[in-house]
């Protein structure tokens, strides 16, 4: 399982810290100094069955900063995944990545309920 985070982040910390005492087997990447391609990104989206647009980090700079609330609206599905690939700090965080599920964001009851329903896949 690839669990893409982001080191300084509180919330990638939290869920770093539940998938340690919940022993589940994870690949760790940085997001900032790997962050992931268009392709990964389409991939991930698309296996997600979330909306594109829960996998920008709204609450970043970045995303703040170049006004993407208003310009995500007017840009296609290919500009979008585009961009999320050009900064790290743009894409929602922690991201957990296995043959059974795309979990964007920590969340410990939805964490829990994933985790449950795939326990043999996960470890």
């Amino acid at each position: 399982m690839l669990f893409v985070c982001y080191n300084h982040c509180s919330t990638c910390a939290k869920a770093r810290r539940w998938l340690n005492e919940n022993d589940v087997d994870f690949t760790e990447r940085d997001i900032k100094g790997d962050n992931p391609t268009a392709a990964e990104l389409k991939r991930w989206y698309k296996a997600s069955g979330l909306p594109l647009k829960r996998f920008f980090n709204t609450s970043g700079m970045p995303y703040r900063e170049m006004k993407l609330k208003d310009k995500l609206p007017e840009m296609s599905e290919d500009e979008q995944l585009k961009l999320l690939a050009t900064n790290g700090m743009l894409v929602k965080r922690p991201i957990v990545v296995n043959a059974n599920k795309i979990l964007v964001g920590f969340s410990p009851e939805t964490w829990q309920n994933a985790f449950s329903s795939t326990a043999d896949t996960l470890k």
